[in-house]
């Protein structure tokens, strides 16, 4: 719908008035008109209307001010009951009245902001989550898993005795029971499940040289457990069911979409927060157990070295970087330490290693 006037415009840049046609556009809320040089076309939004006496002046403009006069009252309603109406539209006509580019732009926006929630939001709630879980389920999911694995794996039973010896000599700051289970393996792994069981295959034992490399794995993994690791990894690896259930406020459908994933226990990739985490509080119970920090150390870098040969699962669940490396170096020479032979944990490490 369109209506038309006569009027005269002012260009702002000369006094000279000029007789002009003025269109109003409704449906695209734009008043077009011409001159002898040029066409224009003003955007409603844009433009000012004031009452003198008995004329109407439409504004437009900063450098120059271009008005035009018209004396049409009706023509003059007609801009005032679209701008009033304009004024009061919700948000959705708002955008709906905007231009191909902004819709473009608006949708570019929407798919950015879920991107970014979906990648980094979701996850960090989901691991959040964690809070509503109580603790007990820990215990239930770890033992679940532990006696589903352990039926298919070798238990080297006179070498878990001696690695649960091991341990009971160490003070290892740990908020529960530990139980360590040696598996006959060459696999180079070890994995803590969330309800203190610590699984250690013999192909990481026979890769170490010396005690202090053993606690520096102890204190890592026993990190892993004191912090809920695990089960914050697998919160985040299914934050898209946890967040809809943690703002649902249902616990239960929490722990259900964790029970039925539990067999990715053993293969959780840590975050580099959680292994700098559990690095840092390894270290710490090496220097409270008055042993070398450069066993840790000198564990990453045996590590590392077999990466070059194959792949071991240590590394593909708790990936040995350099930085990681450097991290435990500069630890060792930030914090001063001492440390003694320990002639029990020595043999204890001998009787695992043979």
């Amino acid at each position: 719908m369109t209506a038309k006037t006569t009027g005269i415009y002012f260009d702002g840049a000369s006094a000279i008035p000029q007789e002009i046609e003025l269109i109003f556009d409704v449906e695209k809320s734009t008043l077009v008109f011409e001159t002898v040089n040029n066409q224009y076309t003003w955007d409603i939004d844009l433009v000012g209307l004031e009452t003198k006496s008995k004329s109407f002046y439409l504004e437009y403009g900063s450098d120059p001010i271009q008005n035009i006069k018209i004396t049409d009252s009706d023509f003059a309603n007609k801009i005032k009951d679209l701008k009033k109406t304009k004024g009061n539209l919700s948000w959705y006509h708002k955008l709906m009245n905007m231009g191909i580019k902004a819709h473009i732009l608006f949708t570019v926006f929407i798919f950015a902001v879920i991107g970014l929630g979906y990648f980094y939001a979701v996850p960090w709630i989901a691991e959040k989550a964690v809070v509503v879980i109580p603790e007990e389920y820990d215990s239930n999911l770890g033992e679940t898993f532990f006696e589903q694995n352990m039926l298919f794996n070798d238990i080297d039973t006179r070498k878990t005795k001696a690695l649960n010896s091991f341990a009971k000599e160490l003070n290892l700051k740990n908020t529960k029971k530990l139980k360590f289970t040696v598996v006959n393996s060459p696999i180079v792994n070890a994995y803590a499940l969330p309800d203190g069981n610590i699984v250690v295959f013999s192909g990481i034992l026979n890769t170490m040289k010396n005690y202090d490399e053993l606690v520096g794995l102890i204190g890592h993994e026993v990190a892993h457990v004191n912090h809920r690791h695990s089960m914050k990894m697998m919160c985040r690896n299914l934050s898209g069911y946890i967040f809809v259930s943690a703002i649902l406020g249902d616990a239960n459908a929490v722990m259900a979409t964790i029970g039925d994933n539990v067999n990715s226990l053993q293969s959780l990739s840590f975050s580099r927060k959680f292994e700098h985490e559990a690095d840092a509080e390894g270290f710490a119970i090496i220097a409270l157990n008055k042993t070398n920090p450069m066993g840790m150390s000198n564990l990453f870098k045996r590590l590392q070295d077999k990466e070059f040969v194959s792949i071991p699962e240590f590394l593909s669940s708790h990936p040995i970087t350099t930085d990681r490396i450097n991290y435990i170096n500069e630890l060792i020479k930030k914090n001063p330490f001492g440390f003694k032979e320990n002639a029990k944990l020595k043999k204890l490490f001998l009787e695992i290693k043979n």
